[in-house]
């Protein structure tokens, strides 16, 4: 973490939350903020009707500096949670942006290893974390959800014609450029499968164009450690709705 640290970027993270009181770690991200001066949140509570709102408030005044709240007058679902935070994050003007799930399913120690990747390649745009089960990494998630998402993935790299392993995973950076910023001018036209139509986005931008294409601009980092928490609000239904919308996202983009 300090030999990436010591390069200075400045980096805003958007973390989108609705009704997160009981799970967000507000200790948690105090204590890696400590460790990485250079890296601030900024804090989208979505309309939340529990006491999110007031966990927030304490946690901005508690460093100002390091922690940042936008509130949204109602719940506008993740996908727009992320996009406004994430436009407000880009009028900031910092060198990488990216948003990151309010669970801490994905630990905020790989912040650093996914903002490596953009140090050290400059044709990359976009770092997503993938959770890939391999020897010496800590991936913990349910059999049934595993292969629900090897199922989801299947369908999405057929669909978008890239050969990508993890579209869903809730950690995700982008280097700050005018090209990333326009993926999130408009808002989108899924609600669960958002991640996708980032991708999609990038792909119908250059299509055409002499910019190198998205295969050559994205790149997916295996995370060392992933957990499933507890109080998702993913629901059964929610997979209807997400083969669904990969056609919406066909139509328009593809």
């Amino acid at each position: 973490m300090s030999s990436w640290g010591c390069h200075l970027r400045k980096v805003i993270i958007v973390v989108p939350c609705y009704n997160e009181q009981k799970r967000l770690d507000a200790a948690r991200f105090r204590e890696f903020q400590d460790k990485l001066r250079n890296v601030r949140f900024l804090f989208v509570n979505d309309g939340s009707t529990d006491n999110t709102g007031e966990v927030l408030e304490a946690l901005r005044a508690s460093n100002p500096e390091a922690f940042d709240v936008c509130a949204l007058p109602r719940n506008m679902g993740k996908a727009e949670a992320v996009r406004q935070g994430l436009l407000k994050a880009f009028a900031l003007r910092p060198d990488y942006v990216g948003f990151w799930d309010a669970d801490l399913a994905t630990p905020l120690e790989a912040i650093p290893e996914l903002c490596s990747v953009l140090d050290e390649q400059p044709q990359i745009e976009m770092v997503f974390g993938s959770r890939v089960r391999l020897l010496g990494r800590r991936i913990e998630r349910r059999a049934l959800r595993h292969y629900l998402g090897r199922m989801f993935a299947t369908l999405a790299s057929l669909v978008l014609g890239l050969t990508v392993y993890d579209t869903q995973c809730g950690a995700k950076v982008f280097r700050a450029s005018d090209g990333s910023r326009d993926l999130f001018r408009d808002p989108f036209l899924t609600r669960w499968i958002f991640d996708v139509e980032i991708i999609a986005r990038a792909i119908k931008a250059r299509r055409g164009t002499s910019l190198p294409q998205v295969e050559e601009i994205i790149c997916e980092v295996p995370l060392r450690q992933w957990r499933d928490v507890g109080g998702s609000k993913i629901t059964a239904c929610d997979g209807m709705r997400a083969a669904v919308e990969l056609l919406r996202i066909r139509r328009q983009y593809l």
